[in-house]
């Protein structure tokens, strides 16, 4: 349960707000360059006959407008929203006197294109682009019709301006579809791992059960003829460890389709909740007090079932003690007649919105799934996390 510090104002803004925000700037550039600012003789360009006139302000309020309406539909439809910021940029430029779309007036357009190019498919970006570049066009050869000065040099600026917002949002594109993919990968890599884990500690419990099979059916055919009841106690502890074992063959390694070669280790008992109480001084031990509530009957069960949830308990005690900056956590084992209902519960920190979960919780999940369960895992509204799994326990089977 990762906790991360909050995005930054930039991050947090809206493609609207910044767009907004880069016509204003425009325009106040616009303003600023047609006054004589301290240190200058003359403002660094003339105001045209419009500028500040009514007709010249009602172009700007109107103009002002359309960006309004248009940064409004840019998450939406955004090539609608372009075409309105299109709009915005020549009617803002009619009382400057100019002979092309300055660049101050063309920056609200560069953001949509920047945004349009960055979270819209390859297509919607070639025609957004396409659009502005038509418009720059557009504007010089209505000039050119009618026999007016264009600036020609000035315009192809801006169109060089218009192409690299683009190609920083196509950038921008595809470094969060590579993050993306990567992310798909390292979880699909979680997931493949823990099976792995889960058919290695499955293998251990079969070959111990395996082990036990033949140990008894030999001790029976031993003493088949001369002790008959000893064989008959022995056979049943052979039909008891084979229903077990195949209980949880069926349903767990079905969906285990990979395995990983022997490595010549000496098998191990697989742990299980009679190992909770351990785990729980250990991690109290290290700082982190841990209480076990058990509710229920304790009472055997399969040894799939039995490791799975000693795993989820570890792992969701391991992510507190990592993760949560809490100084305690609760661990309730209810045992039921036909399921096992495990709850970590802790009084840290809880989990940021806009963080990505751990591959822990992933494990957590997939364990759960393999075996038919339910499991969530969420902050509490009064603060802290919880994690939860039901595992159902198959009747007759213990």
């Amino acid at each position: 349960m990762p906790v991360t510090a909050p995005p930054p104002l930039v991050k947090r803004a809206s493609p609207a707000v910044w767009t907004v925000v880069a016509w204003c700037a425009g325009a106040v550039f616009t303003f600023l360059i047609r006054m004589r600012l301290p240190g200058e003789d003359e403002p660094a360009v003339q105001v045209g006959v419009l500028y500040t006139r009514w007709d010249g302000i009602l172009f700007l309020v109107v103009a002002s407008a359309l960006v309004l309406v248009g940064a409004r539909r840019l998450r939406g439809r955004p090539l609608t929203a372009l075409g309105l910021l299109l709009l915005a940029s020549v009617t803002a430029t009619i009382p400057l006197g100019v002979g092309e779309i300055p660049l101050a007036q063309f920056l609200a357009v560069e953001v949509a294109l920047y945004t349009i190019a960055a979270g819209r498919p390859r297509r919607t970006g070639i025609i957004a682009l396409a659009l502005a570049l038509g418009v720059l066009v557009g504007f010089l050869g209505f000039r050119l019709a009618k026999g007016w000065s264009v600036g020609t040099s000035a315009e192809i600026a801006v169109a060089l301006t218009a192409c690299v917002a683009w190609l920083l949002g196509r950038s921008a594109h595809q470094a969060r579809a590579a993050r993306d993919h990567a992310a798909v990968q390292a979880a699909a890599k979680a997931v493949t791992d823990e099976r792995l884990r889960i058919a290695r500690e499955m293998h251990d419990m079969v070959a111990h059960s395996i082990g036990v099979i033949a140990l008894q059916a030999g001790a029976a055919a031993r003493v088949v003829d001369t002790q008959p009841a000893g064989a008959r106690e022995a056979m049943i502890a052979v039909e008891q460890a084979s229903r077990e074992t195949l209980s949880g063959l069926r349903r767990m390694l079905g969906a285990l389709r990979q395995h990983e070669q022997p490595d010549g280790s000496a098998l191990k008992p697989a742990v299980g909740l009679a190992d909770v109480e351990a785990l729980a001084a250990t991690t109290t031990a290290a700082g982190v007090r841990v209480d076990v509530l058990w509710r229920g009957e304790r009472r055997p069960l399969p040894p799939d079932i039995d490791l799975s949830a000693f795993r989820i308990i570890q792992e969701s005690v391991t992510n507190v003690v990592r993760h949560a900056a809490a100084d305690s956590c609760r661990v309730t084992v209810d045992a039921q007649e036909d399921e096992l209902l495990i709850e970590v519960v802790d009084d840290g920190r809880g989990e940021d919105p806009g963080a990505r979960p751990g591959y822990g919780l992933v494990g957590m999940r997939e364990r759960v799934a393999l075996l038919h369960g339910e499991f969530s895992a969420a902050p509490r509204p009064e603060g802290g996390f919880r994690v939860t799994a039901r595992l159902p326990v198959p009747t007759g089977v213990r």
